[in-house]
């Protein structure tokens, strides 16, 4: 196992909870949307404006293709698990964590985000209906869930690097 990676629907907790399980666990943090943003020199939304879904789903399937080989922890974005390949490459370079969240919980972190294209273009069933619809992909993904309902981000950071230093023999 040489990268952790965080999988869920957009809104669940990945790079929050990545960045402290990183600084927990001294180990590199990388954000999936932000180093496409930075190797891409453009926005997700202007991505998708630009280019189109497709494009952007085939950055990711790169992303984790050709990104470094170094003990690390990845965030994913929340589109990532959708496509096989990328579950499939997942599963053989790391541990793969599902941070599953309720879409209450979820929807009140993103309804109001404007770098959310999918957010801004759908309507609160149709988001409800995605995340139910994306939740199978992200159990196929998975090696462990964690629930975060009625969690603070302490407790499921906490509990998350137990998981990963059980899984290192540490």
């Amino acid at each position: 196992m040489r990268k952790v990676y965080l999988v869920g629907f957009m809104g669940c907790g990945k790079s929050a909870i990545g960045r402290r399980l990183s600084y927990y666990l001294k180990m590199p943090y990388y954000d999936m949307d932000q180093e496409i943003v930075r190797r891409e020199k453009m926005t997700i939304p202007e991505i998708f404006e630009k280019y189109g879904e497709e494009h952007f789903r085939q950055l990711e399937t790169d992303f984790l293709r050709n990104f470094r080989d170094e003990f690390c922890i990845i965030s994913t974005g929340g589109g990532v698990a959708m496509n096989p390949q990328n579950r499939r490459i997942m599963r053989q370079t790391g541990l793969v964590l599902f941070l599953d969240a309720t879409f209450s919980d979820i929807w009140k972190r993103i309804h109001k985000d404007k770098n959310r294209p999918i957010v801004q273009r759908s309507t609160k069933q149709e988001l409800e209906d995605l995340f139910y619809k994306r939740r199978k992909f992200y159990r196929e993904a998975t090696h462990i869930t964690i629930r975060t309902e009625n969690r603070s981000l302490k407790q499921i950071v906490e509990y998350t690097a137990f998981q990963i230093k059980r899984l290192k023999g540490e």
